[in-house]
């Protein structure tokens, strides 16, 4: 009989690289031809030339939402909630899966007081430099090339998290 053990789902990110039905530790170690991997960039490509042409890289548009002046940061990010709660129902009801088809599950998360910390250094970093992780790498392709500095500090600061990660309070 198999022991049944307590995941931590913020550190166990392994079992994401399982196959369906298989074990943490038996990580898939074939994916295919390196083409099949060409569907990722072919989307990542597609993402930035959407986000390019909807102006949300643009540093002004951040700082028109951060300074309450322009709806249109706010119709966008309002538009993705609306689109990320309807997708959940329909995967929910739909029983929806994976294509390899493992079940999709949402796990209930523990609200913690560091959420709210790290929510709010993460709008101050938003609001400074214009930039959230995912049109970083558009600002860059789009010939933004000063905001390689935020992407080498969001690094920098990744690192330090997970070097600092055990000693805070969670």
């Amino acid at each position: 009989m198999m022991e049944k053990r307590e995941i931590n789902m913020d550190v166990e990110v392994r079992s994401l690289d399982v196959t369906s039905g298989g074990q943490p530790d038996q990580v898939q170690q074939s994916r295919g031809p390196w083409w099949y991997q060409l569907k990722y960039l072919l989307t990542g490509m597609f993402f930035g030339i959407v986000l390019v042409k909807a102006e949300i890289i643009s540093w002004w548009r951040i700082q028109e939402m951060f300074r309450l002046q322009s709806f249109h940061m706010y119709g966008v990010i309002g538009s993705a909630v609306v689109v990320g709660i309807l997708s959940v129902w329909v995967i929910r009801k739909y029983k929806i899966r994976t294509l390899a088809g493992a079940p999709i599950v949402f796990s209930v998360r523990k609200f913690n007081k560091g959420q709210v910390f790290g929510g709010l250094l993460f709008g101050f970093g938003w609001a400074i430099t214009g930039a959230c992780p995912g049109p970083l790498f558009a600002q860059i392709g789009a010939g933004f090339t000063a905001v390689s500095v935020t992407l080498l500090s969001a690094v920098a600061g990744t690192y330090v998290y997970g070097v600092v990660r055990e000693k805070l309070p969670h």
